[in-house]
């Protein structure tokens, strides 16, 4: 029996590697003759890096840049042959901020695009950009600011590239570009699909997270429509409808108008650079997969959805482990796993199931193999 492991990580409990160590365990302490592959994922959020790392050699680069607040710290990034892989996170990501820090109104992706053009100026042209867990709702104007674009109100005054000033902008003007976009190949991975404003666009969906009191997020709402028809009428581009526009507060919106960038899906991108599908040809008997939270975000693009369609084209059965699962019903509908199982299934108190997850996820992995085996007898 050959055992496919391809989980996520965990959030603040474990990561991709110590859940994928965590089930191999749970399964051979049931038969240590079943051939586990270990095979650790994420969705192209924050933590990618960390994940791709595993499967190719990546060299890290340091950059003194701004914080969300335009504070300095040193942000890296990773590059590999041509290519430059940036996680606008390191530079512009919600956990650079202090809590009471924490607010898309007044918060810039600046910092991203100072990452993005010390790699211009480094000379590569294949540029990869991460675009999960910002503290941002700027629409990618801070990112942009740094590449030489000029952002006005009705005076003619520069504004300040933050969430806050996107209602104001007037004018956007690109006689200063320190880039041309045109001889550089830009890839955002993201793992929403929200577009830029709206209901269900960036600020209404995830402003609040970010900091943002209800009328600040309407009024960044407000921003998100402006900047749409301002960079249709001075960029020509339409970002209104793209998916993925209200990626990073709009970021995904940003680089498409400012970068001239490609959307692909996140963990699409990482089952391709990984090689995953490569352990199909040997055959796989089952797929066990996970994630720390499952709920109805876990059916848009994230690393379970990206198993489950793998699973379902190929006939294999596949099992969820998690932490905890919401909408569960939604979920089973929508991915057909063989089951969902969760540590919060153990009646186990929470800050326990964080403390010990890894022994949790092998003792319901090995549950899992007990099932299968009674049921094959």
């Amino acid at each position: 029996m050959r055992i496919l492991v391809a989980p996520d990580k965990f959030k603040g409990s474990l990561t991709a590697n110590e859940v994928c160590l965590a089930v191999e365990n749970g399964v051979h302490l049931i038969d240590s003759s079943i051939e586990v592959i270990k095979h650790p994922l994420a969705d192209g959020g924050e933590g990618t890096l960390e994940i791709l790392q595993n499967y190719f050699k990546l060299e890290t680069i340091s950059v003194l840049v701004k914080n969300p607040l335009f504070k300095d710290i040193t942000a890296s990034y990773k590059i590999s042959k041509n290519t430059a892989y940036i996680e606008m996170s390191n530079a512009s990501g919600l956990q650079l901020l202090e809590k009471n820090e924490q607010n898309c109104f007044y918060t810039t992706t600046f910092g991203t695009g100072e990452l993005i053009l010390d790699a211009i100026k480094r000379g590569f042209k294949n540029i990869i950009l991460f675009i999960g867990g910002s503290a941002t709702n700027d629409a990618g104007i801070g990112m942009a600011a740094a590449l030489g674009y000029e952002f006005c109100n009705s005076k003619g005054e520069k504004i300040s590239p933050i969430g806050k000033e996107l209602l104001n902008i007037a004018e956007i003007k690109r006689n200063h570009l320190k880039i041309d976009v045109n001889t550089i190949n830009f890839t955002v991975v993201c793992d929403v699909k929200n577009p830029l404003f709206g209901i269900n666009g960036a600020a209404y969906t995830y402003g609040s997270q970010k900091g943002a009191s209800t009328q600040e997020i309407e009024l960044l709402d407000q921003g998100l429509q402006n900047f749409s028809n301002k960079v249709e009428k001075y960029l020509h581009t339409s970002v209104s409808t793209i998916k993925g526009a209200g990626a990073a507060g709009g970021l995904g919106a940003g680089a498409v108008c400012f970068l001239n960038a490609t959307i692909k899906s996140g963990i699409d991108f990482v089952i391709e650079q990984t090689r995953l599908k490569e352990h199909l040809k040997k055959g796989i008997d089952l797929i066990i997969t996970g994630e720390g939270s499952v709920d109805k975000q876990t059916i848009h693009g994230k690393v379970i959805k990206g198993i489950s369609d793998i699973a379902q084209e190929n006939n294999i059965p596949f099992y969820i482990i998690s932490g905890i699962a919401k909408d569960r019903e939604l979920v089973e509908e929508n991915l057909k796993p063989s089951a969902i199982s969760t540590i919060v299934d153990l009646n186990v108190p929470v800050e326990e199931a964080v403390k010990n997850a890894d022994f949790y996820v092998s003792l319901i992995t090995s549950n899992i193999i007990k099932s299968i085996k009674k049921a094959n007898k």
